[in-house]
């Protein structure tokens, strides 16, 4: 179907009708715009939807401990790409669907204004053409009377016996005159007519059909165009829709991680305490009382048994009180002592080595400490060994760089290393001191006397801590014992199985002159003794380690010649114990 053919005499129609395809494609842009600033809006709330309901930096902790919060957050992540989804849409549609639809606007009103003009020039040709024959036509019918005129006034003359003859040839050759241009200006309208036929046949079945055919087409690649367009649209959409799918089985998943039975095993893992169920109240025997008045009445000082601090009875009762049964108001020891300190931890920080916490929240605290220093340790064992490596590709090609320029970094790293390992080993004396078992076998003989030393004093603050109705223990006052008090207090602390003598050490972990064997080394460069107290060692050689180092880039080593001295620290290679121990 042809615009030319058919509708050859709608030429204004036509052109009304692309314009009214130019003012669409505006109104789809206007809707596009509108579409992308409603997906960009919705984004937007929900991504401040997500970030309203984030969890706060103090509860991030509880986020990380119970299915429900940390799944809710799962859900909350998701939710949050599901909402940049809709930013995608957004920008993909203002990018390249309004984009290609304002070039298309664009080009549809240049050819446009082409075409129309084209269409202007073909119809003021024509329209000329019909001018010249109009003028053509009234110079003919002008003509033609004024001969008809000349002719009656000749033969008025002719007849007229009055006239001379010179009167009468003078009308007739007027009359030529006249009939001759009549002639002419029936030629020339004959030929206008045929020239403004031929303009006319052109127009409508060849100029004015090419014009309408140029609109067709531009109207319909706009059709074919917006066709795209939608389909554009809607393609954007479902290239997001997996993604968008994906999101919302992310959201199931998260549903079906949340566990009952796995947050009701985590509050009791984080509120556990670790102290024991208080004991059955004992009765207390009124008569008891009435047999002391008594030998009071005879002169014996009462409670003077009770009044010496140190005794065995006092002893027996404050481990009793430890355990939870002395006195009437021992029942709320625990669970009072319990909230004191989760309040107290609420207000200041936490101590060393966690001791302000319950037993069980302590031991957890301690591990998680000594994880975070294995880690610290591991990262710094492979930063050593790659600079190690390094400085040996510098021994074998100097010109790659400077092997001592490593020196003094893995002299620091060493040091480092030593540090981490002594704070390691003094948390592991902690949890070894709470589980009522000696240090690790690797921990200094200063670390062994300070480990000591915060014992003695936690257990003094343990001492301390008196239920009411008891006496206290001053703990700078020397206590009185007997014989037979010493050895029940010894029957007493090996009942309890928490008693370590002070220089009790686990059998193997000295050496004969009292140097703990700590780990293992081997040689990574020979070295030669050259001062007193050091020994020699060859590439490769194994070795105990007795010592670490103190700072000053020596360690105490044993060899298989059981021969001991000190070897440079950045020279060997160490493997410890405690760190397969922990």
């Amino acid at each position: 179907m042809s615009w030319g053919i058919e509708l050859w005499d709608q030429y204004d129609t036509i052109a009304s009708h692309t314009q009214k395809g130019i003012d669409f494609c505006e109104r789809f842009t206007h809707f596009l715009k509108d579409r992308c600033a409603i997906e960009l809006k919705y984004a937007s709330e929900l991504k401040k939807l997500v970030k309203n309901y984030q969890p706060k930096k103090k509860e991030e902790e509880e986020y990380q401990q119970y299915s429900w919060a940390v799944k809710f957050w799962e859900v909350l992540k998701e939710l949050h790409d599901l909402a940049g989804q809709h930013e995608v849409i957004a920008e993909n549609t203002q990018g390249q669907v309004i984009k290609d639809v304002q070039i298309l606007i664009g080009e549809m009103k240049q050819q446009r204004r082409k075409d129309l003009q084209d269409g202007a020039k073909v119809q003021d040709t024509l329209k000329d053409s019909l001018a010249k024959l109009d003028k053509s036509r009234k110079n003919y019918e002008k003509a033609f009377k004024m001969a008809e005129k000349a002719t009656d006034d000749y033969r008025k003359a002719d007849a007229d016996i009055n006239l001379s003859r010179a009167e009468v040839e003078k009308t007739r050759n007027q009359m030529m005159i006249k009939n001759n241009q009549c002639d002419e200006s029936k030629n020339e309208y004959a030929a206008q007519l045929q020239q403004t036929n031929q303009h006319q046949r052109d127009h409508y079945t060849q100029q004015m059909p090419a014009v309408f055919q140029q609109m067709q087409s531009m109207e319909e690649n706009r059709i074919n165009k917006i066709k795209s367009m939608v389909r554009q649209v809607a393609d954007i959409e479902r290239s997001v829709i997996p993604i968008i799918n994906t999101c919302i089985d992310g959201m199931v998943k998260a549903s079906d991680g949340i566990s009952a039975e796995e947050d009701s095993k985590a509050v009791i893992d984080k509120f556990k305490s670790g102290f024991p169920i208080p004991e059955d109240i004992p009765f207390e025997d009124l008569s008891n009382a009435s047999v002391i008045d008594t030998s009071n009445a005879n002169g014996t000082p009462k409670n003077s048994l009770d009044s010496r601090k140190g005794t065995v009875s006092d002893k027996k009762r404050n481990k009793k009180d430890k355990k939870g049964g002395g006195g009437l108001f021992g029942i709320f020891s625990s669970s009072k002592a319990t909230i004191n300190k989760i309040i107290g931890l609420l207000g200041e920080e936490s101590k060393e080595d966690f001791s302000d916490l319950p037993p069980n929240q302590q031991r957890k605290a301690l591990n998680k400490k000594i994880e975070e220093f294995k880690k610290e340790i591991a990262r710094e064992t492979a930063e050593r060994e790659g600079m190690l490596k390094m400085k040996d590709v510098y021994v074998n090609n100097p010109a790659l760089g400077d092997p001592n320029a490593l020196e003094k970094k893995i002299e620091e790293n060493a040091l480092k290393i030593d540090s981490l390992q002594a704070e390691m080993r003094k948390f592991q004396g902690y949890l070894a001191n709470m589980d009522g078992k000696p240090s690790p076998a690797g921990q200094r003989r200063s670390s062994l006397s300070d480990d000591s030393i915060s014992q003695s004093s936690t257990n003094m603050e343990m001492s301390q801590t008196s239920i009411p109705g008891q006496p206290q223990i001053v703990p700078n006052e020397p206590e009185v014992y007997t014989d037979e008090e010493f050895e029940e207090e010894r029957a007493i602390d090996d009942e309890d199985g928490d008693h370590v003598g002070e220089f009790d050490h686990p059998e193997g972990d000295f050496d004969e002159e009292g140097y703990p064997v700590i780990g293992t080394c081997r040689a990574l460069y020979p070295y030669e003794a050259g001062n007193e107290g050091s020994v020699a060692m060859g590439e490769g050689e194994e070795m105990f380690v007795l010592e670490q180092d103190q700072g000053d880039g020596w360690t105490r080593v044993r060899k298989h010649d059981n021969s001991e001295g000190f070897v440079p620290t950045s020279y060997i290679q160490c493997h410890f114990y405690d760190q397969d121990e922990v």
